[in-house]
């Protein structure tokens, strides 16, 4: 879920909404803490980090997200005005957000990863909240926790020690990710917690992020191309049919 208030839409600090739970010991597991290898995979899905110019993106990304949807991601059935407050309060300098393109650049998957100012509480290991909304027509194709495992290496890479996700029980996609990533799940009701214990950040784990940053960006900017492309040989088809049509009237 998010720290977005039911009331007024506005989004609190992620310290207030971070509360103490059991720390996992355990290490994360081969598969979620060697994320570079999906780089050189063929089912490779670029993740795009993304600026305040995104957030008409972001803003209908979730604004398309269903009753159900709304409820999964916020905790409540968000409205449309408390969704464009939320985007509106989006602190881009603080945290991160990640997004997942289509070819036409609709944003289908979309991650919040927050972060609280450093040193946090005394005592208490440095967490990062994370945060994920998947467009219905994206599901079943590992968005989620590839969006996970990009959280899991930039919040190493800024020295945090734990990923927390505040979800509702139900929420048993998201639930699912984080227990496989080897996250320790508390369940109180109604809601749930789970924490993953991160390691710490290597020269490896700092080289992962550059090569899939630059990637991602090399993809974003080659769907970018192609879609103005498209869009140009569009509109000059257009232009030409009625040219065409009037001049064949006049031979005739």
């Amino acid at each position: 879920m998010s720290n977005l208030d039911q009331k007024d839409g506005t989004r609190h600090g992620p310290v207030a909404s971070l509360p103490s739970v059991a720390h996992n010991p355990r290490q994360l597991p081969p598969e979620a803490s060697q994320s570079h290898e999906g780089v050189c995979s063929e089912n490779w899905v670029p993740v795009r980090s993304m600026t305040r110019r995104h957030r008409p993106r972001i803003l209908k990304h979730l604004l398309a997200l269903d009753e159900r949807d709304r409820y999964l991601r916020f905790g409540y059935q968000a409205t449309d005005e408390q969704i464009g407050r939320y985007v509106e309060t989006l602190d881009f300098d603080r945290d991160e957000l990640f997004g997942i393109f289509n070819r036409k650049l609709e944003l289908l998957a979309l991650a919040h990863l927050a972060y609280a100012n450093l040193p946090q509480i005394d005592e208490k290991s440095a967490m990062a909240e994370f945060g994920v909304s998947v467009l219905p027509k994206a599901r079943r194709r590992q968005f989620g926790a590839r969006l996970f495992d990009n959280a899991i290496l930039h919040a190493r890479n800024r020295g945090f020690e734990t990923l927390f996700i505040h979800a509702l029980s139900e929420n048993t996609a998201m639930l699912k990710i984080a227990r496989k990533a080897g996250a320790e799940v508390i369940r109180d009701g109604s809601e749930s917690e789970a924490s993953l214990k991160l390691p710490p950040e290597t020269v490896q784990s700092r080289l992962d992020e550059v090569v899939e940053q630059h990637a991602a960006e090399f993809d974003y900017q080659w769907k970018l191309g192609a879609k103005r492309i498209h869009e140009a040989l569009g509109a000059l088809a257009d232009a030409t049919v009625p040219f065409v049509g009037k001049d064949k009237t006049t031979s005739e």
